[in-house]
């Protein structure tokens, strides 16, 4: 996702409004995130559906990630070499 550019990516809702058609378009080119303000602060990020996919998957892969460390932390682990035996004990491989 690109960086929002102050001076072209910030923008207040009635302008908004009035111009979506056009705004949307801007996001789908340009990559970049537009902020809708309302009465002078932020109200909204608009963002192209490719950057709230990463966004999202991002956010997926971090919470894994932390909850694998909680897990770790909090003992919830197995050798490798345990559930590779499992593993190929369920698929009929035997051990190996």
């Amino acid at each position: 996702m690109s960086v929002i550019n102050t001076a072209e990516d910030i923008v207040p809702i009635s302008e908004f409004k009035s111009q979506i058609s056009e705004w949307l378009r801007k996001v789908a080119v340009t990559g970049s995130p537009v902020v809708v303000t309302q009465n002078g602060k932020a109200a909204g990020i608009v963002l192209s559906p490719a950057a709230y996919d990463a966004l999202t998957e991002q956010a997926r892969f971090v919470a894994a990630v932390q909850a694998g460390l909680a897990d770790a932390d909090a003992g919830r682990v197995q050798r490798s070499e345990a559930v590779l035996a499992r593993v190929r004990q369920r698929h009929g491989q035997g051990a190996a």
